[in-house]
């Protein structure tokens, strides 16, 4: 579990970032569990856009997300989400102590 100002931290670095990935219609399938988990122990922050088209809201991808690849949610604002997962092998980012 990651503090608000742990959260804040990321809020910030994603900022920076254009999104992966995008989650339309198809929705949440293995294949794109399978490569967002990937992605994630490599980056460890990850940014996507929920389509319109997906029918569902940008916060119930992000939950569902979160749930499926243990990851902490970072902020869902509009159609992007954020989501954080601290590698296991190559930590990337050095979160600020709570």
């Amino acid at each position: 579990m990651i503090t608000s100002k742990q959260r804040a931290y990321l809020r910030a670095l994603a900022t920076e970032q254009s999104a992966i990935m995008q989650i339309g219609k198809g929705g949440v399938t293995e294949p794109l569990l399978k490569t967002l988990s990937d992605a994630l122990e490599a980056r460890e922050l990850i940014k996507l856009t929920v389509l319109e088209n997906s029918g569902y809201t940008p916060k119930e991808v992000l939950e569902g997300l979160c749930d499926a690849l243990d990851a902490e949610p970072v902020i869902a604002t509009g159609r992007k989400i954020v989501l954080y997962r601290a590698s296991e092998k190559k930590p990337v980012i050095e979160l600020p102590r709570a």
